[in-house]
């Protein structure tokens, strides 16, 4: 399993010196319900993704560290300087290598989150697995489920709106007023297990996308976005997918069979 070594001096560093002077000054951020973040303690980060510029405003709002997977080949530093750049900086901030190519390289990824939040730090995930191609909320993937069951660790749904981002001063991508809102933490403890059912990740899962979908009133489509913004609906959009809300219902019992 890779060694993840945390820097907190470098994370503060960037954070208190540039990202939240320019987040909450530069692009007038609103951050609501702060009073809702644990204080102490591992904990999953749940958000709605509608902007390439989310994962700045998002951490940079929080009140604690928010430590966010990053595809694996960011951190080779290969492909020139730029790279190297971004490498040493995904490195010293401590984020999280995430290799998605599967198998034992994917398993090992999940172990170094794992032991991210045994450490008490908080772990923050996209469960659409992309950016919304049409500001809808999507289909949440059961990954985040079973990090917070496994790991016996709350979920906290955050909402973002405004983050769509527009040329701004020097050419940089911008902000206006963006929002910020964190929901209550969701208790999944009742259900932990180590070898969760199919069906009980797919309840936590729309349970989770359903709190956010309470703090953005996003319209949800019961489908991957993946699908609309590379597959098979790339040409007809996901209409005929609109529900008023993912999931809902009890949830399974235990040891429900996924047949």
């Amino acid at each position: 399993m890779a060694e993840i070594r945390l820097r907190p001096m470098w994370y503060q560093f960037f954070k208190f010196t540039i990202f939240l002077p320019m987040v909450k000054y530069g692009y007038g951020t609103k951050v609501i319900g702060k009073e809702n973040f644990p204080r102490q303690g591992g904990a999953i980060l749940a958000s709605n993704h509608i902007g390439a510029l989310d994962s700045l405003v998002i951490p940079a709002s929080m009140p604690r560290k928010i430590i966010f997977p990053a595809k694996a080949e960011l951190f080779t530093g290969e492909g020139g300087v730029g790279s190297k750049i971004v490498a040493w900086f995904l490195k010293n901030v401590g984020m999280v290598p995430m290799d998605r190519s599967g198998g034992r390289a994917s398993a090992q990824a999940l172990g170094s989150i794992t032991s991210v939040l045994a450490d008490g730090n908080v772990v923050g995930i996209y469960p659409e697995g992309t950016r919304s191609p049409d500001g809808r909320l999507y289909k949440g993937k059961t990954g985040m489920a079973r990090m917070a069951l496994s790991n016996r660790v709350p979920v906290v749904p955050v909402g973002v709106s405004g983050t769509k981002s527009f040329k701004g001063p020097f050419g940089l991508p911008w902000l206006r007023r963006p929002v910020v809102i964190i929901g209550k933490p969701l208790d999944f403890s009742a259900h932990a297990t180590d070898k969760p059912s199919t069906k009980l990740l797919r309840w936590v899962t729309d349970e989770t996308l359903a709190a956010i979908q309470q703090l953005t009133g996003q319209e949800y489509a019961d489908v991957y976005a993946t699908r609309v913004k590379h597959g098979d609906l790339k040409d007809v959009g996901s209409d005929e997918f609109v529900l008023p809300r993912p999931g809902g219902g009890e949830p399974p019992e235990a040891g429900a069979d996924d047949a």
